[in-house]
């Protein structure tokens, strides 16, 4: 496992004129985010004051944010931990971003590329895998259920039926 960034959300926009900020979660919840003092934010640090649940996401409160300017020109910056900050998982539990990168395999033994995403559209966790690609390039993409995967020694194995 490595150090990596990991985004807990986004600020989306401004709310209100005293420089309070909109975030989309990517975590469990506005609960998540108390437990972190401060977040890097493109490379400056925000110190948490405040959060609340909020339209669509949560409303925040950094320290180093006091007008309405300089939380518009926030918008879109991802708010990131260490993974090292993340809380201890229980057996089965996995994080989506130690996911990323696991090379897969069908049941069968193919390979079949590296897992680059964990998306979930309302019905599950759905991983997305490329294909070796050719002369550096990235190669094709399809996505499989997380329930026919299995994670296992550093690696990803789909059931063969889902690895198309």
């Amino acid at each position: 496992m490595t150090d990596q960034p990991v985004t807990l959300a986004v600020i989306i926009g401004a709310h209100g004129v005293t420089g309070e900020v909109r975030l989309k979660l990517f975590g469990e919840g506005v609960d998540t985010l108390k437990s972190y003092r401060s977040f890097d934010a493109a490379g400056r640090t925000l110190t948490l004051k405040s959060v609340r649940p909020g339209p669509n996401g949560a409303v925040a409160r950094f320290a180093e944010v006091g007008d309405r300017g300089l939380a518009e020109s926030l918008r879109g910056t991802e708010l990131t931990v260490p993974r090292s900050a993340l809380p201890e998982l229980g057996e089965g539990e996995y994080y989506h971003a130690d996911l990323i990168g696991l090379p897969c395999f069908s049941s069968e033994g193919e390979a079949l590329g590296n897992l680059v995403a964990v998306e979930n559209f309302g019905a599950g966790d759905i991983i997305e895998v490329e294909r070796p690609g050719i002369d550096g390039k990235g190669g094709k993409r399809f996505m499989a259920p997380m329930h026919a995967v299995t994670l296992a020694d550093g690696r990803a194995v789909i059931e063969a039926a889902f690895a198309a």
